[in-house]
């Protein structure tokens, strides 16, 4: 195992992005990305189909070149240096098995293309299939391993090369969920027993959520929010960032005074009201679904609350899921966990309430 882990400084896996831009044709994909990962950091690039994220991950690997700016890896700049002499390896989505050869074969591939002596080779493919849990498996072929091991494979592969930083583009998206889940585990263990740097591509929040230090998200080629898990989840930068992190209710409103908004179902009330907001100000209101409290009798006065009748309840295992029509015909979904409310049939009149610090207002993004 100690042919695989090695000591990491404070610079040795940083990645630095300056000023990184990248359009196809009049299309751009990446505009003007800042970025500093640090050394031993997992971080994750999150965001929807076309954000930008999977071309800014290309070429930090140098698949692809920039249009303008800098990728600094371990203190060098990368932009003259090609994909093979680079510090980084790559777990891509499809793995990229040779499906001629063995599970070994597939692992002691890019060393035997750099001419590594044979011994070594033996040493450095047992000890990164022993990391992998993969090493009872070494003489299979890719097609009679299930996906999971595959995968397990594919990082083999990426980390005998030693690599100070791992790029992974979406590796676990042809998991089913319980698969998916357990690599999450497994993924987050071997990153913090390596100490490497692992940049993670995923457009799958729970995913981001679950294994990373620290969140990059991801719309229009652009950075909308960088931070820790909790920061991001809890201190949304604006409504995009807040509509793709959990589910959220969102309300279009009007201000009409300090902490007050008015909406087409009502008057509403929060304690977070953004300063400078001037009355009259076309605002976003969101609140999470898990903040919000089903209930068949109206809250006291004061609580921030909508009246509407319950159209569904589902059951999803860990929380039970409520989905209230408000008479606008807004969809309200609350989630509690099962026997925290009390019994309510479908169609019944409900009030969906939630705490004065809960309802987040984000001012309207400009139309460009």
């Amino acid at each position: 195992m100690n042919s695989i882990v090695g000591v990491v400084n404070d610079e040795s896996g940083s990645v630095r992005l300056r000023s990184v831009s990248k359009s196809y044709g009049d299309a751009p994909a990446v505009v003007g990305v800042d970025l500093d990962v640090h050394s031993g950091e997992f971080i994750s690039l999150l965001g929807p189909s076309g954000c930008g994220k999977t071309t800014l991950l290309r070429m930090i690997a140098g698949f692809e070149h920039p249009d303008s700016g800098d990728i600094i890896v371990a203190g060098n700049s990368m932009l003259d240096v090609p994909p093979h002499k680079r510090p980084v390896n790559t777990v891509f989505q499809s793995y990229a098995l040779f499906p001629h050869m063995t599970v070994a074969e597939n692992v002691a591939y890019g060393l035997r293309q750099k001419r590594v002596p044979k011994a070594e080779i033996a040493e450095r493919v047992y000890a990164s299939l022993a990391l992998s849990r993969m090493e009872t498996f070494a003489d299979r072929t890719p097609q009679k391993l299930s996906g999971g091991q595959q995968q397990r494979v594919a990082l083999a592969r990426a980390l005998v090369n030693r690599p100070k930083v791992l790029l992974l583009d979406e590796p676990m998206s042809a998991l089913d969920r319980k698969l998916r889940e357990e690599m999450q585990i497994e993924l987050k263990l071997l990153q913090r027993q390596l100490g490497i740097t692992f940049i993670f591509v995923t457009h799958d929040q729970q995913e981001a959520l679950s294994m990373s230090d620290r969140i990059v998200v991801m719309q229009g080629g652009a950075i909308q929010q960088l931070g820790s898990t909790e920061h991001i989840y809890s201190e949304p930068a604006n409504a995009f960032v807040a509509g793709f992190i959990g589910k959220q209710n969102f309300i279009d409103a009007i201000v009409v005074g300090p902490g007050v908004l008015r909406s087409s179902d009502g008057e509403l009330i929060t304690s977070r009201m953004p300063a400078g907001v001037a009355p009259g100000t076309s605002v976003r209101a969101a609140v999470r679904a898990e903040s919000v409290r089903v209930t068949s009798e109206p809250p006291a006065a004061g609580v921030p609350a909508v009246a509407g009748t319950l159209a569904g309840i589902s059951f999803l295992g860990d929380v039970m899921q409520y989905v209230v029509i408000t008479p606008s015909g807004q969809e309200f979904i609350a989630r509690a966990a099962p026997g925290q409310t009390e019994p309510l049939a479908t169609g019944a009149p409900v009030w969906c309430a939630w705490d004065l610090a809960d309802l987040r207002v984000f001012e309207l993004e400009p139309v460009a």
